[in-house]
């Protein structure tokens, strides 16, 4: 029998490659990405024994989005908060739990040079039901440093991104990590807690087999939307032949990674900006789609370059391989 490989830890796979993961800064962003990581090894634990424990049910509260507030929920967003506070490594964490940014303890000097923007559990509904639910965050260098942050140090393009990921607490536990070496996967081992590598430089396929949509909502999109569902629906846009959705953002995307094709969450014809949150949502898995060789657009430009408005904006998303969204944007157009 050969022996188990021995696996790099995501720790020692950042340190070793942090001279290319574009930081000038003494190893705050190696720290920083430990951080996140720490964060979600919490929420995982947390999620394992959701059944056993408080993390099922409502908090019985309306958060400002107007969404029922889950236990999961409150807890992932202590888990981010308390990650960053009295570490100098983030300025400012958006979160989509918090109406307002969250300036962490500790950075009254304001030196710390990045912005965390997180969904701290996406799909937390679906714990009650044992489906995937994960987390999606980014990594943003500030707009200006040595001094208090300030809302406008916040709001910019997806360009700026330096890192993004999510993690999905399905049944195993798995880490997608974006920067500027690529796209590496890695994995929860079960007995020490620590996330191993175990896939390096992935790449999504041009095309792929499946699209991902909510065809319950047919009757709310615009006549575009409705076309090019329709033509996914006849098997007439690239390989295309089946149809796959979870309804948890990150599985849906996380397949669609692996395997190709398109995960798409249009605007509706009375809500054109969508459902899906720009800052903390489509921008990340924009930067690992095209970490990926992947593409992604917002039916009219790309996503990494619409400059929010606001922390909490919305926007379309049409993600996948690069030839698939390509055609997803040309139907769209009238094509």
């Amino acid at each position: 029998m050969e022996p188990t490989p021995i696996r790099d830890t995501l720790n020692h796979h950042i340190l070793r490659h942090q001279k290319g993961l574009g930081t000038r800064t003494r190893g705050e962003f190696s720290g920083l990405l430990m951080q996140v990581a720490s964060a979600c090894k919490w929420i995982a634990s947390e999620c394992r024994r959701a059944g056993l424990g408080d993390a099922k049910g409502s908090t019985g509260s309306v958060g400002h989005h107007g969404d029922e507030v889950h236990r999961l929920d409150a807890f992932a967003d202590a888990a981010f908060a308390r990650a960053f506070d009295h570490t100098a490594l983030a300025a400012a964490v958006v979160s989509e739990e918090m109406e307002e940014p969250y300036y962490p303890a500790g950075n009254e000097d304001g030196k710390a040079d990045y912005v965390v923007c997180i969904d701290p559990i996406d799909g937390s509904g679906n714990i009650e039901v044992d489906v995937t639910v994960g987390t999606i965050f980014s990594v943003q260098k500030r707009a200006a440093a040595n001094r208090a942050p300030v809302l406008k140090d916040l709001l910019r393009a997806g360009t700026h991104l330096e890192a993004a990921g999510y993690v999905l607490y399905g049944p195993a536990c798995v880490m997608v990590l974006a920067t500027g070496l690529g796209v590496d996967v890695c994995t929860q081992d079960p007995v020490t807690g620590e996330f191993l590598v175990t896939d390096t430089k992935v790449q999504v396929p041009s095309r792929g087999p499946a699209y991902s949509v909510n065809e319950a909502n047919d009757s709310k999109w615009d006549e575009k939307v409705r076309r090019l569902v329709g033509r996914l629906r006849a098997g007439e846009v690239g390989e295309m032949r089946t149809s796959r959705y979870v309804g948890s953002l990150v599985a849906d995307f996380h397949r669609t990674l692996l395997r190709g094709g398109l995960f798409c969450y249009p605007g509706e014809a009375k809500k054109p900006e969508g459902k899906i949150r720009l800052l903390y949502e489509a921008a990340p898995l924009a930067f690992i789609a095209e970490k990926a060789g992947g593409a992604a657009s917002t039916g009219k430009g790309r996503i990494l370059e619409v400059v929010p408005k606001d922390v909490h904006e919305r926007t379309p998303v049409f993600l996948g391989g690069s030839d698939d969204v390509a055609d997803a944007v040309r139907i769209l157009g009238g094509g």
